[in-house]
């Protein structure tokens, strides 16, 4: 008996039988809406962009998840919508393993890493039209950028909201310009407006679980 103990023992150790180790879920919990409601920033508030996360979650099999907005408002902040991470876009690619590498230098949202829900990439600066602009009402730490939502993402007239470049590249070369989060404001909350200074309406996704 006690040599067959010390078998099985040395058969664990060497990973016989031992049970298997659970690989990292690299499925999709990240993604760039490929298209927005097309009523500019009235996005039917918090409410309304988690609905159209979901429903482009859906559309390509990843429906099973809860999907959040990467959106700020006065009652909520971005980085505390979206769960704790890690996120992984539709190719699989590392995005950021927790809210700190999000909101920090590891960050991994680019051109090449920012795509759409069928894995697609989205125009960015110098590409016709250029989309690079994302909706979020955040500063750099994913928190409220006051006023600048377009009333809680209800409305389509006058006023600005916050929004990030996901291809890291502006006008100029400073932290603005390359934040994926909170590079400028727009030049107003239509579809237009939004349009004017490089975006379309877009936002950011994440799987909350």
């Amino acid at each position: 008996m006690i040599r067959l103990t010390i078998a099985i023992a040395g058969l664990v150790l060497l990973g016989i039988g031992a049970p298997a180790a659970h690989a990292q879920d690299t499925g999709m919990s990240f993604f760039i809406t490929s298209t927005g409601p097309g009523d500019g920033a009235n996005l039917g508030g918090l409410k309304g962009a988690d609905a159209r996360c979901q429903a482009l979650a859906e559309s390509v099999g990843a429906g099973g998840r809860t999907w959040r907005a990467y959106l700020s408002s006065a009652k909520e902040n971005a980085r505390d919508r979206i769960g704790n991470g890690p996120w992984y876009n539709a190719r699989g690619t590392l995005i950021a393993s927790d809210l700190a590498a999000l909101h920090g230098d590891a960050n991994g949202i680019n051109k090449q890493t920012g795509l759409t829900e069928s894995g697609a990439t989205v125009n960015g600066r110098g590409d016709q039209p250029n989309r690079h602009d994302i909706l979020t009402g955040s500063n750099p730490d994913g928190r409220l950028a006051a006023g600048k939502t377009c009333n809680d993402w209800t409305h389509s007239g006058d006023g600005s909201t916050i929004v990030g470049h996901h291809d890291r590249i502006g006008l100029r070369d400073d932290a603005p310009s390359k934040s994926w989060n909170s590079s400028h404001g727009s030049r107003g909350c239509g579809q237009d407006a939004l349009r004017g200074t490089g975006g379309d309406g877009l936002f950011y996704c994440f799987a909350a679980n």
